[in-house]
């Protein structure tokens, strides 16, 4: 099936440059990326490779803003966790890092169960079939602490988008940030993104609707032995309520909900998202 984009949501390189223009102008932006880095940036998230899909997602993720306010120059080592066979920022990440710097999938190791693992050989099949723009990409795998994600002390940023409310919820929380830890070279970042949970609630009590509250986040990575450097707000977005019937999931892209309430959800949008920035210490 194909996905329908709409205008208003397609970005063209002069938006997105322009919109990191007024982005970086604003109060506490802590915006990290060079000007020099603006187009070459830009050019890889407008790129027709990029799936139909994955660009219709753009207008809630942010793509150009989140990597900006991080600060990843095309020189830079990456490591992302579990990009997953939507591969949504892998798709443009790891060309803007081709040449010069690196980008390493962290992806399922042999445990996984069945549906994970043939969405890990979906996404190898994908790097396979575009050598032009993936064959420098490194797969390693990930499970907590279990693997070596990156050879230790080795890499610029990990990187991590709407998955560590899943590691709490399976006990895997502690030994993935020790993974992340062992790979950053001392200083490095490390980019959360995740669903931000309602304040009135306790973390305990909304953690199986995919939601987390920020400052609980925050709490337990800098147990984890990292500095929270800044935050932002590109991805916030005031009209999810955080009520849903099945949770973070009945809104898109997943509308776990089915028809039920499907042209309210649509109006919502994509969930409410923290976006933290921290230094490994």
């Amino acid at each position: 099936m194909k996905t329908f984009i709409p205008n208003s949501v397609k970005l063209s390189r002069r938006t997105l440059i322009a919109s990191a223009a007024a982005f970086a102008c604003a109060p506490g932006a802590a915006f990290a990326l060079q000007a020099g880095s603006h187009a070459v940036l830009a050019d890889n998230i407008t790129s027709n490779h990029r799936s139909p899909g994955n660009r219709a997602r753009d207008a809630f993720r942010k793509p150009f803003e989140t990597i900006a306010f991080l600060g990843v120059e095309p020189h830079h080592k990456v490591v992302e966790i579990l990009p997953g066979s939507g591969a949504y920022w892998l798709e443009f990440l790891a060309p803007y890092l081709r040449e010069r710097g690196l980008y390493i999938a962290a992806s399922r190791d042999a445990s996984a169960g069945a549906s994970y693992l043939a969405d890990h050989q979906r996404l190898l099949a994908k790097l396979a079939a575009d050598p032009a723009r993936y064959d420098r990409v490194q797969v390693t795998e990930f499970l907590a602490d279990k693997f070596e994600i990156a050879p230790e002390g080795s890499m610029d940023f990990v990187l991590t988008f709407r998955n560590m409310h899943n590691w709490i919820d399976r006990n895997e929380i502690d030994g993935a940030l020790r993974a992340f830890h062992k790979a950053l070279k001392p200083g490095a970042i490390l980019g959360v993104a995740d669903h931000r949970g309602r304040t009135d609630v306790t973390q305990e009590e909304q953690k199986r609707t995919g939601y987390m509250r920020q400052d609980f986040a925050i709490a337990l990575l800098e147990k984890g032995g990292f500095k929270l450097l800044a935050s932002s707000e590109v991805k916030a977005n005031p009209k999810d309520t955080k009520d849903h019937a099945d949770g973070v999931w009945s809104l898109p892209p997943n509308y776990r909900s089915g028809d039920k309430d499907r042209a309210k959800y649509e109006a919502i949008g994509e969930s409410d998202r923290f976006l933290l920035k921290f230094a490994r210490v």
